[in-house]
């Protein structure tokens, strides 16, 4: 039985967890969008429009607060103007990054914002940098954007929409160190800049610019950009209407350092497990590692820092198209996506957006689909039960004890973590045990407010290799919890092995 014991003063507040840092992304890669959201208008499945509305209820149910699209190394290949107008007279192109499979451009712009729309979500447009040109992305934005009579305004309406849309974020670019260019830090903020100066506000739309930052922990990829808006102390020069306001870094967990063996979804050892969390712990290492980069030329934190890529990567399903990344999803994945979360919150006052990678049938999913049959992952349900944190004010965990720790040959870390915030006279408690053998219990004196429990549930299964499928969907699903209690004014939480749960409080 591991312990921690902390004390929370829930009338002083910390940052702010804003929503966004429960984002989503969807590329043209495998079935994420053909056969995940887009099904056609002639489709047998459900649709409004060809997009299945099957997974936009789920993805509506957790309260998807941004859509990242078209990619990815997609984004890098991608050429706007393929992908609008009549669809029979759209253009095909290869999809060299992704099984190099013809992409037909059925689902381009018009559809990607009315996705959008259906889910409720604000876009995140990744501008093509590698193979486009600052006019392409110019023109985009003035297309997406921009009412009255202007060029790419009057094309808008030649498609078939009139009235312009909100487009709140913009990509400039994606892994220009790796997919999206083969650059160099220098030579990539050079060109963000020039790009960043043509991606204009219209109408009141006002663009936060997203710069593509450093993969894992490239810290001179993210000096580099820093230096070119400050100086050492500050303050940082973030212009609204010529330059870009946040950069962004990718991180993924696997379980070897070969990449092209890196683990089977379901079928791995305890030894494998231990070097997951391992690896997963590293989030901690590399924003904070960020962090300390940014606030020596910010020390404001103007610029924001985004992680618009993390999750689980392993290797694909048998028997499946290897450049479509298709994989199982399984407790230990919810638990890794549990522990990113209370990384992300303790780093709210810098980090203001996070996207997981991907949402419908690649990488770490959502939503798993088979036909017009869908599953809901364990990483689902932790998205679900997290909900109550999106711009819940955080209150930090001052822990006075704390016994809860792995050490083996794959090295060590912390096996309990928890997020306490609150909003709107109520309080969420988010705990993940990532022990894969042994209970825990969690003792939290909560102070400065007076406060019941209101609801409790948990996210448990017999074995971290149990997931969901279309014969067995409730494998692992949230259940109503009784191990969470009040003791004077301490809540005590005992959490089964290898598990998640939140706790509800009324506040008063």
């Amino acid at each position: 039985m591991t312990t921690l014991d902390g004390v929370v003063d829930l009338d002083v507040s910390g940052a702010t967890i804003n929503r966004h840092l429960y984002g989503h992304f969807a590329e043209h890669l495998g079935r994420c969008i053909y056969e995940g959201f887009w099904v056609g208008e002639d489709s047998e499945i459900q649709n409004s429009g060809g997009i299945r509305d099957d997974v936009v209820q789920a993805l509506k149910d957790i309260a998807v607060p941004n859509l990242r699209w078209p990619g990815g190394c997609f984004a890098d290949e991608y050429h706007w103007m393929n992908g609008v107008g009549p669809r029979e007279e759209r253009p095909s192109m290869v999809n060299t990054h992704w099984g190099d499979v013809v992409e037909d451009n059925s689902f381009g712009t018009h559809e990607f914002m009315r996705l959008c729309e259906l889910l409720g979500a604000d876009p995140y447009v990744s501008g093509n940098v590698g193979s486009g040109t600052v006019a392409e992305m110019s023109d985009w934005i003035e297309y997406l954007t921009r009412s009255g009579d202007a060029p790419m305004s009057r094309l808008r309406r030649e498609h078939g929409r009139s009235e312009p849309w909100k487009v709140p974020f913009w990509g400039i670019g994606n892994e220009n160190w790796g997919c999206g260019g083969n650059m160099t830090a220098e030579q990539y903020t050079q060109l963000a800049a020039q790009f960043a100066t043509y991606c204009r506000n219209h109408d009141g739309n006002e663009l936060y610019r997203i710069a593509a930052g450093p993969n894992r922990d490239d810290y001179h990829w993210t000096e580099t950009l820093m230096k070119s808006i400050s100086s050492l102390g500050g303050p940082a020069r973030t212009p609204k209407h010529n330059g870009w306001q946040a950069l962004s870094f990718h991180y993924y967990t696997h379980a070897s350092d070969d990449w092209q063996h890196k683990g089977s979804a379901t079928e791995f050892t305890a030894a494998e497990y231990h070097e997951t969390m391992v690896r997963a712990w590293r989030i901690d290492e590399i924003v904070r590692g960020h962090v300390r980069v940014m606030d020596a030329y910010d020390p404001e934190a103007a610029v924001g820092l985004v992680c618009d890529e993390w999750g689980t990567w392993w290797d694909v399903e048998p028997g499946t198209n290897p450049g479509f990344l298709f994989q199982q999803n399984t407790l230990r994945d919810a638990l890794v996506a549990g522990l990113h979360f209370d990384v992300f919150h303790e780093n709210a006052r810098r980090l203001v957006m996070a996207n997981i990678a991907q949402t419908v049938n690649v990488l770490q999913a959502m939503v798993l689909t088979d036909g017009a049959r869908m599953v809901l992952t364990p990483t689902y349900h932790v998205f679900a039960m997290n909900a109550g944190h999106q711009d819940a004010t955080s209150h930090p965990v001052q822990v006075r004890s704390a016994d809860a720790a792995y050490e083996g040959e794959q090295g060590s870390y912390r096996t309990l973590t928890t997020t306490v915030s609150s909003k709107d006279g109520s309080a969420l408690v988010s705990l993940t045990n990532l022990d894969v053998d042994g209970p825990a219990t969690v003792r939290l004196a909560l102070r400065g407010k007076v406060w019941e429990v209101a609801r409790a549930r948990v996210l448990a299964a017999p074995s971290v290799q149990a997931h969901n499928t279309v014969e067995a969907p409730d494998a692992v699903a949230p259940a109503q919890f009784d191990g969470a209690r009040r003791e004077g004014d301490t809540l005590v939480v005992d959490l089964p092995p290898h598990s998640f749960a939140t706790v509800e409080l009324t506040l008063s």
